[in-house]
């Protein structure tokens, strides 16, 4: 190729690859460079070959060598790329250096997932910048959405994403103190306790009507309280109930339960010892009053629970933490909640909660998804107040600006093909581990006749249509008589429109990659050192994989 029409290939290729994340498209620069250039159609085929092989040498680029080099072509490249997105994250209100205190706060039904990892980050990004402290606080106030586990696994999923936790709260350690908060309200005049059924007595709040006990004294409020206490009461016949404003608009902010009975369901850690529950509002609004939050990051969807928590800041005199409130965030393709994964691994539909089908931080680890790539994404997202949907393709872009530049290359062949090649006595391979860093060394492939590969169904029929194939960093092969007749190892022939195929030596291993589906590819791939357990690779051709066992077969996790 002329070096006019690699210049104008590469442009493009650069462009492409940025703006998808490092890998780009040589059917979509080919369109490009034939726009900007309609003279080049009659020479389609030989501008194919030459975007696909651009395209290639792209692809092995670092993505910030990428940006670097669009950049240096032509600065207007980089808009609306990747490249693009430096976000910082804005200035908390009103911090101070050293005093800023934030909190993740989690039930314990399972351990955390995809959507629990935007909370998690942002707030430890902040405490972080600001030399601050971060509270884990496990809210298990329902005691029938507990699973014991999660008490271990949250804490090692955070520490999984970087998140540096200087204190560990459990509200079931806590009864007491959000028993004397209700005593307070209650001495206030500003709870009650409501032994209405509960229909009627949510049809009265809709309707902005008081309950018959609405007005009750603070002695027949705390005589009932103490009923409560001694199990004179079982569950729905009492409840503790915060008073706002009746006539408030939001019928949903009008008088809220604080204060519920459970005693058919033991909680895990304290069995059967406390049977009155506190209601979230009540214990989010007294352990950030006493644990010195200062700022607090969560959904919109807490927007009416932080106006509720309002009232009880106010009625006892407490100063409120700074509250911001992001989009929600809905997530494709990915499933998430914890009932149906643990009904589905007591079936045994899921191996764990690290089957790579789910959308668990356990899961994406497994599969070789970098922690820092996730960070990396939400500080992306920021802290926007409009829905948004989680981009797949946004994370595994930043992925790949991490993991590319660290993981070794190598050949796997899926739904392999045996191919005996013939016309020469021995070929040598030496294959880069990695293409940008040749200190790395080489994959070295000796072979002697009789000379058999493997290569994929696919590839392998488009050999024996078009007849001709190149071998990756082997050779150059004729289809003949149901073989591969060596032709020479001229790179020269990918300009005449030879088709570039990965393959697989005969003395490779059997190879099992998983798919975030579930589905299996099975094939041969190289022998991989065990230096590479527990690593990510790139399959070449075939994408990257987390490895996690290189024998006596190779068992991988695809990655993206």
């Amino acid at each position: 190729m002329s070096a006019e029409l690699r210049e104008a290939i590469r442009k493009y290729a650069l462009q492409n690859a940025a703006l998808f994340g490092g890998k780009a498209n040589p059917k979509a620069v080919m369109g490009k460079v034939l726009a900007e250039r309609p003279e080049l159609r009659s020479r389609a085929k030989e501008v194919a070959a030459a975007a696909e092989e651009v395209c290639r040498e792209v692809a092995a680029m670092r993505f910030e060598d990428i940006c670097g080099a669009a950049e240096s072509i032509d600065p207007d490249l980089l808009k609306r790329t990747k490249c693009e997105r430096k976000h910082v994250l804005p200035e908390l209100p009103g911090a101070v250096e050293g005093k800023v205190v934030m909190r993740m706060a989690p039930g314990p039904s399972g351990p955390l997932h995809v959507g629990h990892t935007r909370v998690s980050i942002l707030n430890d990004e902040y405490v972080k910048r600001y030399k601050g402290r971060y509270i884990l606080r496990m809210e298990d106030t329902n005691p029938d959405k507990i699973d014991p586990e999660a008490y271990s696994m949250i804490p090692e999923d955070l520490a999984w994403l970087g998140v540096e936790v200087h204190e560990t709260v459990i509200q079931s350690d806590r009864f007491e103190v959000y028993y004397d908060v209700a005593r307070q309200l209650i001495d206030l005049g500003k709870a009650y306790v409501c032994t209405c059924p509960a229909e009627p007595w949510r049809h009265m709040k809709e309707e902005g009507r008081a309950c018959p006990h609405h007005g009750q004294a603070p002695e027949e409020a705390n005589e009932l309280f103490d009923k409560m206490l001694s199990h004179a009461f079982s569950e729905e016949e009492a409840v503790l109930v915060v008073k706002t404003d009746l006539k408030h608009p939001n019928p949903a902010i009008r008088d809220f339960v604080g204060l519920r009975i459970v005693d058919s369901v033991p909680h895990p850690r304290t069995g059967t010892r406390y049977t009155i529950y506190p209601m979230m509002n009540l214990s989010v609004a007294t352990d950030d009053h006493f644990l010195g939050l200062t700022h607090v990051i969560r959904g919109k969807d807490h927007l009416n629970n932080t106006l509720r928590q309002e009232y009880i800041f106010n009625y006892l005199g407490w100063k409120q933490p700074w509250y911001h409130h992001y989009g929600l965030v809905h997530i494709p393709d990915s499933i998430l909640k914890t009932s149906t994964i643990r009904n589905g691994i007591r079936e045994g539909e899921y191996s764990g909660w690290d089957d790579v089908r789910l959308g668990t931080v356990r899961a994406m680890a497994k599969r070789g998804i970098a922690a820092e790539a996730i960070r990396n994404y939400w500080v992306d997202v920021g802290m926007k107040d409009v829905d948004i949907e989680f981009a797949w393709d946004n994370l595994y872009a930043f992925n790949k600006q991490i993991i590319d530049p660290v993981a070794d290359r190598y050949f796997f062949v899926w739904d392999p093909r045996a191919v005996e090649i013939t016309g020469v006595d021995a070929l040598t391979a030496r294959s880069p581990l990695h293409p940008d860093h040749p200190e790395r060394g080489t994959r070295d492939h000796d072979l002697r006749a009789p000379i058999m590969v493997y290569m994929n169904s696919e590839d392998l029929e488009g050999f024996k249509q078009r007849g001709t194939v190149r071998l990756k960093d082997l050779c150059n092969l004729r289809w003949e008589n149901g073989k591969g007749v060596y032709t020479g190892n001229d790179h020269s022939v990918l300009r005449e429109g030879v088709k570039i195929a990965h393959w697989a030596p005969a003395d490779g291993t059997e190879a099992e990659v998983v798919m975030p589906d579930g589905m299996v590819r099975k094939g041969v791939s190289e022998r991989l050192p065990p230096a590479e357990n527990g690593k990510v690779v790139q399959f070449e051709r075939f994408g990257f994989a987390r490895v996690e066992r290189t024998s006596p077969n190779l068992l991988a996790y695809f990655t993206q």
